[in-house]
């Protein structure tokens, strides 16, 4: 329970032909896996948060405009309920990141830490194992054992395309 494996899905999921059907049996798995009720809702929201790609993190605004774009019925108040049920079970995280509006983003069993641009939000995320040994180290100094961590950089991104960068 708690870990969304990434492998059950590929792109869309529909009940339109074979192929799209086997993922759409898999998509089910994963929720009642995480010992939750399969309801279209959670179908459509988790295949959402699978097709993210790289901008992994999204609000339950992005969830619910991208639910709107493709004419799903399905209300902002059912996203938030639904993506609230889904951190309880362990699919996805939930960060507060600059700005302090919750974004989410699956939990795939990978950590790692993040670093964000506080003029245009844009958000990296990275794994440095230097920084992982360092914070156990420190840890291990004043006798602790770490059971969980979050590293969140902010700075102002150097990007030339920034379309909020103040040059």
């Amino acid at each position: 329970m708690g870990v969304y494996n990434r492998h059950m899905i590929t792109d869309s999921v529909t009940e339109d032909t074979c192929a799209s059907r086997l993922e759409y049996k898999m998509e089910k798995q994963n929720i009642r896996e995480a010992g939750l009720k399969v309801t279209l809702p959670r179908v459509k929201i988790l295949e959402i948060l699978e097709a993210s790609g790289n901008d992994r993190h999204m609000t339950a605004e992005d969830v619910y405009d991208e639910l709107r774009e493709r004419d799903e019925k399905i209300g902002l108040a059912t996203v938030y309920r639904v993506l609230t049920q889904f951190e309880a079970a362990g699919l996805v995280e939930r960060h507060h990141f600059e700005g302090g509006q919750a974004v989410f983003e699956l939990n795939r069993g990978d950590h790692h830490d993040h670093i964000v641009c506080v003029n245009c939000g844009h958000v990296e995320e990275f794994m440095d194992p230097t920084i992982e040994r360092c914070q156990a180290r420190i840890a291990e100094e004043r006798g602790f054992s770490i059971s969980d961590h979050s590293l969140t950089l902010y700075g102002e991104c150097q990007k030339k395309d920034c379309p909020n960068r103040g040059d």
